[in-house]
């Protein structure tokens, strides 16, 4: 399974073009998993239910499942890594992406709009592979047009392939 981050600033995008390239990643008989990083701790259940309780009692994982889909909660690592990431997910994948958590020592592409006045993130790291951007840029790795998902999508099928 291959790993890609989409990293950016917030309001960049990210969210968006993920959901444009997921399901033409699908129409090529890709098998994608998906992870949605964030800084804020999040909580699914709801206080007083029974799956909340049964955490606050001192499950470590507690899954709720229903007749059409199913919602695993579990206590995350103390260091999360694409290791960690990897091991808790329920099924196999061809392309695992993964929003956010810029820090993991992954390949990205990130999601860049000058209009937002923040820095170009490929200045600074060089797991970046490609720039997904509304504008025309310099920089050492491939740009591609944000408004153009089935180009970002080709590149991206095209890198699955193409790395060892």
């Amino acid at each position: 399974m291959k790993a890609l981050g989409v990293i950016g600033y917030s309001g960049s995008g990210k969210t968006t073009l993920l959901c444009a390239l997921i399901p033409l990643l699908r129409a090529a008989d890709l098998r994608i998993a998906m992870v949605k990083s964030t800084h804020h701790d999040v909580d699914w259940d709801t206080p007083g239910k029974d799956s909340y309780r049964l955490r606050e009692a001192g499950a470590e994982t507690v899954m709720l499942q229903g007749p059409k889909r199913w919602f695993t909660t579990c206590l995350a690592p103390e260091k999360i890594t694409l290791e960690s990431i990897v091991a808790s997910l329920p099924a196999p994948a061809d392309l695992l992406l993964i929003e956010g958590n810029k820090a993991l020592p992954i390949p990205k592409i990130e999601v860049h709009r000058p209009a937002l006045q923040k820095p170009l993130l490929a200045a600074e790291d060089h797991r970046i592979i490609a720039v997904a951007s509304d504008a025309t840029l310099l920089t050492h790795c491939a740009v591609l047009d944000l408004n153009a998902p089935e180009s970002i999508a080709q590149f991206i099928h095209h890198w699955i392939h193409e790395e060892p």
